[in-house]
């Protein structure tokens, strides 16, 4: 699994011009699925985002996490995270799970952090959104768990 956050200040997403999801001051998710992902790299991931510390304490300094602020989360799933694009021009897609098992691991995705007691909003899987935010700071991390249990 491969995941964008990026610390915000609102996000939204839309399909078809309907507001479908929308958060003010938390973090937006972008989420990726990859081939062999399960349930363990979901909760990994999850429970890091979580706990990250990258929320302004009152010395302004990154110590809080979106659960220590009572922030929310957009989460938005996106298979192009998982492109490659070292050969070519067209980027291939062939590491993305199928359509059937990334949507079940972005639905559990979402249960985990509701589990969590985390506000979640989320988009509509496979579905052709516009997102919108307002980038905090701007932080934007890259945070990925292989199948393997390797994390960068």
């Amino acid at each position: 699994m491969r995941t964008v956050v990026q610390r915000v200040k609102s996000a939204s997403v839309s399909v078809d011009g309907k507001l479908i999801g929308s958060i003010d001051h938390g973090l937006l998710v972008l989420l990726g699925v990859a081939n062999g992902d399960t349930d363990i790299e979901a909760q990994w991931l999850v429970e890091k985002i979580s706990q990250l510390r990258i929320f302004d304490d009152q010395n302004g300094k990154m110590n809080l996490s979106v659960l220590d602020v009572k922030g929310s989360l957009l989460i938005v799933s996106q298979f192009t995270l998982l492109a490659d694009c070292r050969r070519g021009r067209r980027p291939a897609f062939t590491d993305a799970a199928e359509p059937t098992s990334a949507n079940q691991l972005y639905e559990r995705f979402i249960q985990i952090t509701k589990n969590l007691g985390i506000n979640t909003q989320s988009g509509k899987f496979a579905a052709d959104m516009q997102v919108s935010l307002v980038n905090d700071g701007p932080v934007t991390l890259v945070i990925e768990r292989e199948p393997n249990g390797a994390a960068r």
